[in-house]
């Protein structure tokens, strides 16, 4: 097996490993060759269900993937930056020409009554008549205070600010994911201890038989390691839920059958080299804080395309009409008009009751909220960091002494059963030893999870999760 680099410590759960033999004779020695067969045909019988229903095993790296590819979350995030590059162009900015066209035709029957200067009397009834109408027409905006260049630039900045978003998105995936398959890795490892516990638990059992057998023991110290190895096995059954339930949550985040079969067999491998430096100067490097700071540039182009409203604005026309009017009575019989024109056409804001202004102030506080948000974030992000290097840093500190203490309980644990068969030792000692070992145990794998939790978190804030 590979050694771990120096930067690395790579700590494992409770250790299933069994415990050694004890040289024992007569009918303690039977006992103990009966109970290795059983674990044998018990370790066969779990493999051949394994591969019966069809269990996948599970690495981090798979479920990463998964996720990144099943993310509905991330999914929506992505249409948001497709939204934002859609409408980045001039002609959503409005500085684009604008063309456009109509046509229309009147028929009508009228009644015509007229005295002409001429002394020339027209009368008549349901006179027939005829208009239509047909122009193209296009107007282009040459100056309105510089506002379609801040609002180019404004969706500029939105579209930017969308992939942060996602990249936000994406760096929370993996980070939810990395936290969510250490924890079934930390669950099984409780299981695992309590698979220990059993173990010792039912050699007590099998030791008192034995005892009682050849009149050594009595039934108390019978019934009392019967209780408490049916309450070992209780716990395990109370584990086994909670790790199943861990892995429903994964296979949720990857957006997969929550029913669905894996098997995670992993363990938790910390990075030891962090240093609180190097996170607190990475902090804006967060998509969250960038996205942050963005948002306050956009609002500052806001800013500029209010105020470009008290603008005067000119535009470009030029377009083609054409005209007909036809009747059968009246002075005019046939109008028919047609040509290209062009022209210059100029909008100046004078009063509106102040809305113009109200509304540049308004978007200047919005700027300076959008500052004070991302400076919030930025205070919130720095403050998280440093708790969670507190928690990794005293997480580590601990964990080489725990490692110890988890082989010296074990080590009590063999010494305390080996006493308890040469009844040196009482039924009671071997309970305390077996707590003692099943706490060392939950301590050691707690203390690596939370390191690794903490890795992950600070990692996240600073942008720096990699799989």
């Amino acid at each position: 097996m590979n050694s771990l680099p120096n930067n690395e410590q790579k700590v494992k759960g409770s250790d299933t490993t069994k415990f050694n033999n004890i040289p024992k004779a007569g009918n303690i020695q039977i006992v103990f060759i009966k109970q290795r067969v059983m674990k044998l045909l018990t370790a066969i019988l779990y493999f051949t269900c394994t591969c019966s229903f069809g269990q996948q095993p599970l690495q981090l790296n798979d479920a990463i993937n998964i996720a990144l590819k099943n993310s509905l979350d991330i999914k929506i995030a992505k249409n948001n930056v497709e939204i934002n590059e859609v409408n980045n162009t001039y002609g959503v900015a409005g500085g684009l020409p604008v063309v456009t066209g109509s046509a229309s035709n009147q028929r009508q029957i009228t009644n015509v009554n007229q005295n002409l200067n001429t002394g020339t009397h027209i009368q008549r009834k349901g006179a027939y008549g005829n208009n239509g109408d047909v122009s193209v027409g296009g107007s282009m905006l040459l100056y309105n205070g510089m506002r379609v260049v801040a609002t180019k630039k404004r969706l500029d900045e939105l579209q930017q600010q969308n992939q942060e978003y996602l990249n936000a998105t994406i760096e929370n995936t993996i980070a939810t994911v990395m936290t969510q398959y250490y924890d079934i890795v930390r669950q099984q490892s409780y299981m695992r201890t309590l698979d220990t516990s059993i173990a010792v638990g039912q050699q007590r059992l099998n030791i008192v038989k034995t005892q009682l057998s050849v009149g050594l023991a009595n039934n108390a110290d019978l019934f009392q390691s019967q209780l408490d190895l049916n309450a070992l096995i209780q716990a395990k059954e109370q584990q086994q839920l909670v790790t199943e339930q861990a892995k429903t949550t994964l296979l949720t985040t990857l957006t997969l059958k929550p029913d669905s079969n894996i098997v995670i067999a992993d363990t938790i491998i910390i990075d030891s080299t962090i240093m609180l430096g190097d996170i607190l100067n990475n902090i804006y490097h967060s998509p969250d804080v960038a996205a942050a700071s963005i948002q306050v540039t956009i609002n500052q182009l806001l800013e500029k395309e209010t105020a470009a409203q008290r603008y005067p604005s000119v535009y470009a026309t030029a377009g083609y009409t054409y005209g007909r009017s036809h009747t059968t009575a009246g002075n005019v019989l046939l109008n028919q008009t047609y040509g290209p024109y062009v022209g210059l056409s100029l909008t100046v804001p004078i009063y509106n009751g102040g809305i113009y202004k109200r509304q540049q102030k308004v978007a200047e506080i919005n700027s300076t909220n959008a500052q004070l948000q991302e400076d919030i974030l930025v205070r919130d992000n720095t403050s998280n960091a440093v708790k969670n290097y507190e928690t990794y840093q005293r997480a580590l500190q601990q964990l080489q002494l725990q490692q110890e203490s988890y082989a010296l309980a074990k080590q009590l644990l063999d010494l305390v059963l080996l006493k308890f068969q040469l009844r040196v030792a009482t039924i009671v000692d071997v309970k305390n030893a077996q707590e003692s070992f099943a706490n060392a145990g939950y301590l050691l794998t707690n203390m690596s999870y939370a390191a690794k939790a903490a890795e992950i978190e600070m990692k996240r804030l600073t942008y720096q999760l990699s799989f």
